[in-house]
């Protein structure tokens, strides 16, 4: 729970030199808090995707007012409203603990209260039914939304009088003119009884509701049945992952089956990736036109009608299942024992069904009510009546359906098929009802077996955070990423699965690797690049307009820090100019580097001029953060606190920060972090202070017993002073840790070199240098921290500054928080020094064999049983590893191929070893060359 601190006027406890004593004794009477929400039982092993919060009735999705970002209001208003539902954030109270943010009441425009007297109730965690207080987050004049105009513009006016409330507010909300337009048609269509059947036939000759009941037979999965089936793979992706994309194709390949790819129309870095892929396979293919999918959006059961109409007209390939994946997605089970089992239920349909009643299953899911997609949103329209004479039903959207099901979907004309694409067009989480509804009502109903093969990771304590308010009119809850300690859980289910969800590799890689150990052989440690992971977060084709000018600062100062690296090669040598290198043009591509699961910075390739050569070179400089956090000196009795970061992009799902490292310029909106050991419930008082020692924050925090996060964004007045901030814990006002955060200057706006008077304006702080309503200035000397004038006027100096004196001061501070670490070049560098950077560890052209595609071996695949052998001949300094890649194949003698990461090997090298697979003795030929062919003679 997080509360405003005392009158700082005052002091601590508003009684001057007495408050630090008041203060301690008050404190020490809330350690005693306890939250009563209940704890809600957490699901370890849910296969139901169904994608709404458990307590949804306790969740108001009523109110949908403007959601861009709340405006301010006046002391006065605030105080009639002391409870007001967070306007854009209805449901931002769902379950929340003291485990992650109780935010407090606010009373802005007088004193800030005073700390809690020893009769005071301390505001709690809210109760089922009641709404949390909620924070207005304040932004500056430039920031400020403007309020929604009365006078609702048209191309042409509505044909009905347009009185729903929700409708009301989705226009008002709606960004463009031809959204405002198609929501008022589908309204007034909506309401003359236009969009909706009353009724639907059923045509499942079954009561009630069919599943049929398949068994799981481990031991006989591997036989290679006489007709194996063939599976059309749809991926749907989305984002920057395309070495995660490519080591789940690796994994699920085969020349036997097909893989249609569809990458979403806003992420073009993908695009060029699958499409590179795809040109090396001739049965995969990329879908000729894109979409921008959202998260329980009608585009996405569009896009997989469409998906679906063109494997139907693809001739030349004949599929028997239809399996949808992302690149989330991971196989638990090899490629042939999903075969295997495919081709003995080859006539079912895999679906998994939510389980529950059915009348609350609606209401949760919001079937009961008209939604419609403009603008990538979902905007709820006001009620609707479900058909008679139909069962609707649903759960998750992921699914294996046989090819008979998906051409009756596509092609039949019956009025089941007919009305429910039409009821779908207008549902919230369309993808995860339509296939059901169909498939339980139509002749093929026969065919359902719920379960669609997959294990999801729920926990919905920390899933359920209404994390898609922005692009939807309603409250859901998304799965949580598998960690190494779920393991477990793909090898102890019961019930058939062969895919499991979700996998992020920036979050954690190890339980992929465990995956990859378990299905196709184990790696020796040192294996190139096993534990190092590169995701793109730049590249030069985007355009500078896919960044921020926070990023693009920041990209450009760490570029600067590579070539100082470079040439401090040759110190001493003044007259030696080989590794001096003047930067050249933006940066060409980003990358963010993660080795063992942790975040190791960024590699940001770019251009320079060498100055000995006048030639243009290509590097990449890998700049790692600097540790921010440290326990105060000497360390404080007070052991709860584990560990504290400052950032933006918080995701408490995973509990981390998506903005790696924290880039943040003056207009960012910083939240603050806390983890906490176990231990007696506490409370503790959070600190922000300025660049100039201005505190711009506090507030207290109570910490139960259990908690194990906090996270909280003070509401501070925009722009932010550029420089290096401190937050600082204290417990009974006593420094607990400090930790420091770096908010960079602006070098560039709208991507073009800043002026003066936009440097003014983002450098100088908020107006009249107060980041809230209240002074906080009178705590500076009860905390010791001495406010100097000339800090003030050094600040106020630097805020004009441009160009080349801006590079300098942004590169001092960037420098304070990051450090180079080293610098590589991608082809030929007149500075001898210079390492490949195909040679490093590190570089985003190193290898990485994990991701790495090559043709099919004769087994089909590419992914095989990978042997990672440790060569027992030569010195052990000649190499790192080796891959031993088996092509099973039905004809003798085995074929094997070896490829050698590290040169240094003498030609002709053999090893000998003993009997692998059915016997017999392994000579490998390994030399300098890339490749050779060796064979495994028969015994």
């Amino acid at each position: 729970m997080i509360r405003r601190s005392f009158d700082c006027a005052q002091g601590p406890g508003g009684k001057g030199g007495t408050g630090r004593a008041q203060s301690r004794q008050e404190i020490k009477e809330l350690d005693g808090y306890h939250s009563h929400r209940p704890k809600e039982k957490v699901r370890v092993d849910s296969n139901n995707e169904n994608s709404v919060p458990k307590d949804f009735e306790n969740i108001d999705n009523s109110n949908f007012g403007a959601r861009s970002q709340p405006q301010r209001r006046t002391a006065a208003q605030r105080k009639d409203r002391p409870q007001e539902k967070g306007r854009g954030d209805p449901a931002a109270s769902l379950s929340k603990s003291s485990n992650e943010v109780i935010q407090y009441a606010e009373a802005k425009g007088g004193p800030a209260p005073a700390p809690p007297a020893r009769n005071r109730t301390h505001p709690r965690t809210t109760g089922p039914g009641q709404q949390a207080p909620q924070h207005r987050h304040h932004h500056p004049p430039g920031k400020r939304p403007a309020s929604p105009t009365p006078d609702i513009t048209y191309d042409q006016p509505p044909k009905c009088e347009i009185n729903g409330k929700e409708a009301i507010s989705a226009l008002s909300r709606a960004k463009t003119k031809e959204c405002r337009q198609q929501i008022a048609e589908v309204y007034c269509r909506h309401k003359e009884g236009q969009l909706m059947p009353e009724k639907v036939s059923r045509y499942c000759p079954l009561e009630g509701k069919a599943s049929v009941n398949v068994q799981w037979e481990d031991d006989s999965s591997e036989s290679v049945p006489a007709t194996p089936v063939r599976i059309a793979f749809v991926l749907v992706v989305h984002g920057r992952a395309s070495r995660q994309l490519q080591r789940l194709f690796k994994a699920i390949y085969h020349s036997s089956h097909y893989y249609y790819i569809h990458v979403d129309l806003r992420s073009n870095y993908l695009h060029r990736q699958v499409v590179a892929l795809a040109s090396q396979y001739p049965n995969v293919r990329v879908t000729p036109w894109r979409m921008s999918t959202i998260w329980g959006g009608a585009s996405l059961l569009t896009m997989y009608l469409q998906s679906m109409k063109d494997l139907l007209v693809m001739s030349d390939w004949s599929w028997d299942f239809f399996i949808n994946l992302s690149a989330a997605d991971y196989p638990i089970r090899t490629n042939a024992q999903l075969v295997a089992f495919l081709s003995k239920y080859r006539d079912m349909n895999f679906i998994k069904s939510h389980g529950r009643d059915n009348a609350r299953f609606i209401r949760k899911q919001g079937l009961d009510r008209l939604f419609f997609e403009c603008d990538t949103h979902m905007w709820r329209l006001g009620d609707r009546r479900i058909p008679e004479g139909i069962t609707v039903d649903g759960g998750s959207d992921w699914f294996l359906l046989n090819h008979k099901f998906v051409e009756y979907v596509i092609t039949s004309q019956d009025e089941l098929v007919t009305s429910m694409k039409r009821f779908y067009s207008y549902t919230l989480l369309p993808a995860e009802s339509f296939f059901h509804t169909v498939l339980e009502n139509s002749p093929h109903c026969d065919s359902m077996v719920d379960n669609n093969l997959r294990i999801t990771n729920w926990n919905r304590k920390l899933g359920c955070k209404c994390q898609y308010k922005h692009i939807v009119d309603w409250c859901g809850c998304s799965p949580n990423d598998f960690k190494p300690p779920d393991f477990h859980r793909f090898q102890q289910t019961a019930r058939p699965t062969f895919f499991a969800r979700k996998f992020e590799a920036s979050v954690n890689q190890e339980i992929v690797n465990q995956l990859d150990s378990f299905l196709f052989g184990g790696a020796v440690a040192g294996a190139a690049g096993l534990r190092a992971y590169w995701e793109n977060v730049y590249d030069e084709p985007d355009g500078l307009h896919s960044l921020s000018d926070a990023q693009l600062t920041h990209y450009h100062s760490f570029s600067r820090m590579g070539l100082l690296r470079a040439a401090s090669a040759l110190q001493g040598d003044p007259n030696d100019s080989s590794c001096r290198y003047f930067p050249m043009g933006h940066p060409v591509s980003v990358h963010a580097y993660f080795l063992s699961d942790r975040f190791q910075g960024y590699l940001v390739r770019h251009h320079a001029t060498n100055l000995a050569t006048s030639k243009l070179e290509t590097m990449e400089t890998w700049v790692m953060p600097k540790k921010g956090f440290k326990i105060a000196n000497p360390p404080n009795s007070f052991t709860r606190l584990q560990f504290a970061e400052i950032g933006t992009e918080w995701d408490a799902k995973e509990r981390l920060f998506r903005n790696f490292g924290g880039l943040m310029g003056p207009t960012e909106e910083p939240v603050g972090m806390q983890k906490w050991g176990k231990g007696a419930n506490v409370t503790v008082t959070v600190v922000w202070v300025d660049p100039t020692n201005v505190i711009a924050a506090t507030y207290d925090i109570l910490i139960d017993a259990s908690a194990e996060y906090t996270h909280y964004r003070p509401p501070l007045n925009l722009p932010l002073r550029p420089g290096v901030w401190t937050v600082r814990v204290l417990h009974h006002w006593t420094p607990v840790a400090e930790t420091r955060f770096l908010i960079t200057p602006l070098a560039y706006s709208k991507h073009q070199p800043i002026r003066q008077e936009d440097a003014l304006r983002f450098h100088n702080g908020p107006a009249k240098n107060s980041y809230m309503e209240q002074s906080f200035h009178g705590l500076n000397p009860v905390l010791n921290i001495p406010v100097h004038l000339g800090q003030v006027e050094e600040a106020q100096r630097n805020a004009g500054l441009t160009g080349a004196e801006l590079e300098r001061w942004v590169d001092s501070l960037v420098r304070e928080v990051w450090s180079a670490v080293d610098v590589c070049s991608t082809g030929p560098s007149a500075c001898p020094v210079m390492q490949a950077c195909a040679k490093t560890a590190w570089s985003s052209l190193s290898p990485d064999p994990k991701s790495q595609l090559g043709p099919p071996g004769a087994d089909g695949r590419i992914r095989r049983s990978d042997l990672f052998k440790k060569l027992r001949s030569g010195p052990k300094s000649a190499w790192q590893c080796a891959y031993l890649w088996q092509d099973h194949s039905t004809t003798k003698p085995w074929e094997f191929r070896v490829e050698v990461w590290r040169e240094g090997l003498r030609p002709g090298a053999l090893m000998q070893e003993g009997a692998l697979g059915g016997g017999g003795v392994l000579s490998m030929c390994i030399g300098v060359s890339e490749r050779c062919s060796c064979r495994l003679p028969e015994t």
